[in-house]
């Protein structure tokens, strides 16, 4: 299943979910080259996040072969700051544009419920648990974590919390055969959670394209626990109305 939008309006102008979007999105053409080597592989290695190097779990100076001519040396100074800048690395093409299409379909309405100063240190806060769940899960390991998707999934987390009943109009693939359907947003994103959960535990911990499983999966939990000391009480008496009358119209 793939979410094309929600039916939920939202009350103020989520500037953060967009603003998000943008950084990523020059992060991309300027420091990650769109894709192109030597941009990306650098980028990677520089500001993604390598749980071994930040543990020390892996003795400084060793070699990790990246390519036949090309291969990264473990610094003896562990970088913090990638526990941040790999929130805005991406490995591909695929992998930005479907984390940015996650964050456009579900972040403004979690930005509605709190406002942008909340919501930007909230988006940071589920970034950190989900890399922090990457670390526990693989401290030793070589390979880079990249990506927004740790961050975003503390998003649909928080989403599914705030509006359960929201209507998602969503894409069904069985084989060759394709459709639309309308599902409550508990049905997409609690398929979404246990797909990352079930489908991927024999390798929960390991990476796949540069993403960790784990990260999502402690994002989602991150954003689940968060969104009840950062949703304020006053924006979601009217969300709420929105989403009865939602219903009725889709």
């Amino acid at each position: 299943m793939f979410p094309l939008k929600d039916e939920n309006p939202t009350l103020h102008w989520s500037i953060i979910t967009y603003l998000i979007i943008a950084v990523n999105a020059a992060v991309w053409v300027v420091v990650q080259g769109m894709g192109f080597e030597p941009s990306l592989t650098k980028s990677v290695f520089s500001f993604g996040l390598i749980p071994g190097e930040l543990l020390k779990t892996i003795a400084p100076g060793t070699s990790i072969p990246i390519s036949e001519h090309l291969s990264y040396v473990i610094e003896a100074t562990p970088n913090w700051a990638t526990l941040v800048t790999s929130m805005f690395m991406h490995g591909g093409w695929f992998h930005i544009i479907g984390n940015m299409w996650f964050l456009f379909v579900f972040g403004d309405n979690v930005e509605d419920s709190m406002g942008a100063f909340r919501f930007m240190l909230f988006y940071l806060m589920c970034g950190l648990a989900a890399a922090g769940a990457q670390i526990m899960l693989s401290p030793d390991s070589a390979a880079p974590m990249v990506g927004a998707s740790g961050a975003i999934s503390g998003v649909l987390g928080a989403y599914v919390v705030l509006y359960p009943r929201a209507p998602i109009h969503t894409l069904v693939f069985l084989g060759f055969f394709v459709t639309r359907i309308i599902v409550p947003a508990y049905f997409m994103l609690g398929y979404w959670f246990f797909l990352q959960l079930f489908g991927t535990l024999p390798r929960l911990g390991s990476e796949s394209g540069g993403v960790a499983f784990a990260a999502h999966v402690g994002g989602f939990v991150a954003g689940i626990v968060l969104i009840f000391f950062f949703k304020r009480r006053d924006r979601m008496k009217e969300k709420k109305r929105n989403v009865w009358r939602a219903w009725k119209t889709a």
